[in-house]
């Protein structure tokens, strides 16, 4: 399996995780399904529908386990890149709902 897919495992692993975390705790969290797409707040089951398909999507590219150390890196760095886009993203999305000003990097 070619790198990219590890690495594009690890992006669609690292976004079920938040999903996932939201709908158990019953919090609405945006999705590209909510309105608009990625800022406004989906209820917790569109999250966890969200988290599934992709951890199922993840685990599909994933296969097997990562067997090599280049294996291994570009899932985490795919985890990672996703990590802090996701922390960017949604803390800027969250200051807009809250009329908050954003933030500079």
């Amino acid at each position: 399996m070619s790198l990219v897919s590890r690495f594009f495992a690890g992006v669609l692993l690292a976004n079920a995780v938040p999903h996932g975390v939201n709908a158990v705790q019953g919090k609405e969290f945006p999705t590209p399904f909510a309105t608009p797409p990625g800022v406004g707040l989906s209820s917790p089951v569109t999250n966890a529908l969200w988290s599934s398909l992709n951890a199922a999507g993840g685990t599909a590219l994933l296969g097997r386990a990562p067997a090599g150390s280049r294996e291994r890196a570009a899932v985490l760095a795919g985890a990672i890149s996703m990590t802090f886009f996701l922390a960017y993203y949604f803390g800027k999305a969250a200051r807009e709902r809250a009329g908050q000003p954003a933030l500079t990097a």
